[in-house]
């Protein structure tokens, strides 16, 4: 599991023309299953995605998280973040999850992440061509893994 985030002043999701997911300040969150991708790692991703610190605090140090905010997260499933790039002019998919497998485990850490945060969490449409629109704040970008 790979979750590319964002620290977004606001972000969208739009599926045939119609916003299907959107948020204020806060977290856009690019989410690629992996094969095999467990319970254990769904509750720690969902965990640090909640508590990264990534937001300024007072003093305008990275020392609070979105819990901290109270701001918005925008989950997007994005199976080419899964890709294997390290050969070759295409990539390669055999490095994420087959489709019935990445959206049960991604459904589940939407559902993780509904429970812990109460501000609200807004997705994007699994399988769908989807248009995101971001305003990045910072520009402040991380990639992380469980």
């Amino acid at each position: 599991m790979l979750v590319l985030i964002q620290r977004v002043s606001q972000a969208a999701v739009h599926v045939e023309g119609e916003a299907v997911g959107q948020i204020g300040p806060g977290l856009l969150a690019l989410v690629g299953m992996e094969p095999g991708d467990t319970e254990a790692q769904l509750q720690r991703m969902a965990e640090r995605l909640l508590g990264y610190r990534v937001f300024a605090d007072e003093a305008g140090k990275m020392n609070r998280s979105l819990r901290d905010t109270g701001g918005g997260l925008l989950l997007v499933s994005q199976f080419t973040l899964a890709a294997d790039t390290r050969s070759g002019m295409r990539p390669s998919f055999t490095s994420a999850a087959p489709p019935e497998e990445a959206e049960r485990g991604f459904n589940r850490f939407v559902g993780i992440c509904r429970e812990n945060h109460a501000p609200g969490v807004e997705t994007g449409r699994f399988g769908a061509h989807m248009v995101v629109s971001l305003v990045n704040d910072g520009p402040v970008t991380f990639l992380l893994r469980p």
